[in-house]
């Protein structure tokens, strides 16, 4: 049986990953480059297989690199969390976190069931609407933490997570090819919302606007039905929905960008925590599809890779 990995060769590679260079990566595990080096030496032939390829001044992962990555966060994450579950001195005390419903359907169950595992002792007090309440709610000290769509214009939070937005139809209809095109958006302050109608003023598609709603229940409910399309990042897709691309004469829309905001508290130790929790949690999550019909995980949305959205895909209906 071979010797299991070692921890620190993991987090060494996991910092090098995310730098690109194994000088940064040194300062951040504080070790010379030298022992760093000799640690990735020593990783590659425990694996048996190179890790990392010059790309200019940058070191770029290597295919097998790119695959031991996912399972070394996985594996420094759980050993994180075992670690908490012991300890003594472990985390206590409320915690009040707000984000949109899109978001909290797609990630608030594995974030929180991992988190509360780990803490046991925090009390997380959850409150759902869209982004430009949630900031309000942090400017006036009303939330400690809040998962929100960045917007450079409402103030600065840092990105977490990076998705495509897209274009949704029902994969039962052909709403989509109507002259004068039944929209459903977000309220009229929602960044998805003008980025779509920029994008159809471009085209110069007509369109009218069905249904606006903060609800990304409502919105999901209106696509699926066959009332309207509208534009949801991958996260949010549904079964039963499908995904339009430039074939169907819709363009590029902009990326999504998940951000975390951070209020005033009197319990900044939580706060930071729980962050950097969301945070590793979000670079590992998606929406795990399998592509027989009638097939749509969401049970196993943890530590879970899933290719790109194509359009014209259609997601298995329930």
């Amino acid at each position: 049986m071979k010797a299991p990995l070692d921890l620190d060769q993991l987090q060494t590679f996991i910092s090098i990953a995310d730098t690109g260079s194994f000088t940064r990566a040194a300062e951040e595990v504080h070790r010379t480059q030298s022992a760093v080096s000799m640690q990735m030496r020593r990783l590659e032939e425990r694996i048996g297989k190179p890790l990392f390829e010059k790309d200019g001044r940058s070191n770029k992962l290597t295919e097998d690199g790119d695959r031991l990555l996912s399972y070394a966060r996985r594996l420094i994450y759980l050993n994180r969390e075992t670690l908490s579950a012991f300890d003594d001195n472990r985390l206590e005390g409320t915690i009040r976190i707000g984000t949109p419903d899109d978001y909290a359907d797609r990630f608030l169950p594995e974030i929180m069931a991992r988190f509360a595992r780990s803490n046991p002792r925090v009390e997380l007090t959850v409150t759902c609407e869209p982004t430009p309440g949630l900031v309000e709610q942090i400017k006036r000290g009303h939330l400690d933490l809040a998962l929100v769509t960045h917007n450079d214009a409402r103030g600065q939070s840092e990105v977490v997570r990076r998705e495509p937005l897209l274009w949704v139809t029902s994969a039962n209809h052909a709403t989509h090819e109507e002259e004068v095109l039944p929209m459903a958006f977000g309220r009229p302050n929602c960044i998805w919302r003008r980025a779509a109608c920029d994008v159809l003023d471009e085209m110069h598609r007509d369109y009218r606007i069905l249904f606006s709603s903060f609800s990304a229940t409502v919105i999901a409910a209106a696509v699926l039905s066959g009332l309207a399309i509208s534009v949801l990042p991958e996260c949010a897709l549904r079964p039963g929905m499908r995904v339009l691309g430039e074939a169907d004469g819709f363009g590029l829309l902009p990326d999504c960008r998940i951000g975390l905001m951070r209020g005033q508290t009197s319990r900044p130790e939580i706060v930071e925590a729980l962050a950097r929790h969301i945070a590793e949690s979000l670079d590992n999550i998606s929406v795990p599809m399998n592509e027989e019909a009638g097939s749509f995980d969401f049970a196993s949305l943890a530590f879970t890779k899933m290719k790109r959205t194509k359009p014209s895909q259609i997601m298995p209906g329930w």
